[in-house]
């Protein structure tokens, strides 16, 4: 590539002063690598391996690396010896009585080119997962604990009073339609509420009050929603200060338990 662009021919005027380029080829890791190479380009079987064939194919290689003033590392020599060894093995002429005791020369290097071949494809595969920082990168993020449970305040003794007192003005309205009646129960007003609550679900405050019975009905009223939160049968919660109060009974709960 020159400025970006393939060059797929040599310029004729172009001088390549000498050693001025060198190759490096890192195709075969090992002399094995290249005799396995050599027996897989032809297809041929590994269990009946033409050693005359390979063994000049390896040393042609081994001439062009020499030509190609390559630095050869003493196993590439030390195969080409084995090659020739077991060439001149093959070539020799033996008694008869001695060819079916005799082991094949080349069964050590068929083993060991089959166990070199079954390594070679277990680093392939290994190869081929993913790998942290070549094929995916680690990364964190800070996710904040979006389970927040908010309780809701406690209720004070004096915003009850205010909301009573809320209610007491409403009930003022009705004070002159009031008339005399039997005095009302705070035990018997606790069971109307209970009953008024039995569904489970959160009440207003105010909305358990009846203005209609005037002063007198709504104190009761509210005696009756003490004396139900003194004994632990309604609970009284508010979402803010100065919120509106909300009342839910307890008894369901506890029967259920």
């Amino acid at each position: 590539m020159v400025r970006g662009q393939p060059m797929l021919q040599i310029p004729q005027d172009l001088y390549i002063p000498p050693d001025a380029l060198e190759v490096i080829l890192d195709a075969f890791e090992g002399p094995l690598d290249l005799l396995l190479y050599l027996i897989r380009r032809q297809n041929l079987d590994i269990l009946d391996i033409p050693v005359a064939e390979i063994t000049r194919q390896y040393v042609a290689y081994i001439e062009v690396m020499q030509d190609l003033r390559f630095e050869l590392a003493a196993e590439y020599l030390v195969m080409a010896a084995i090659l020739a060894e077991i060439k001149s093995r093959l070539l020799l002429p033996r008694p008869p009585g001695d060819i079916e005791d005799e082991a094949d020369p080349r069964a050590e290097l068929i083993r060991r080119l089959q166990e070199y071949e079954r390594f070679k494809k277990a680093a392939e595969d290994i190869n081929a997962l993913p790998r942290m920082e070549r094929d995916t990168s680690a990364v964190s993020a800070h996710v904040t604990d979006r389970t927040i449970v908010r309780l809701p305040p406690p209720v004070d003794l004096r915003e009850m009073l205010l909301a009573l007192r809320d209610v007491l003005r409403r009930a003022d309205l009705f004070s002159h339609h009031a008339i005399k009646r039997e005095a009302l129960s705070v035990r018997q007003r606790m069971g109307e509420l209970l009953s008024r609550l039995i569904s489970g679900q959160f009440h207003d405050f105010t909305s358990l009050f009846t203005p209609e019975e005037g002063r007198l009905g709504v104190v009761v009223t509210f005696l009756a929603l003490l004396e139900l939160a003194k004994e632990q049968l309604i609970e009284v919660v508010q979402d803010s200060a100065l919120g509106p109060i909300y009342v839910k009974t307890l008894a369901a709960t506890t029967d259920n338990g």
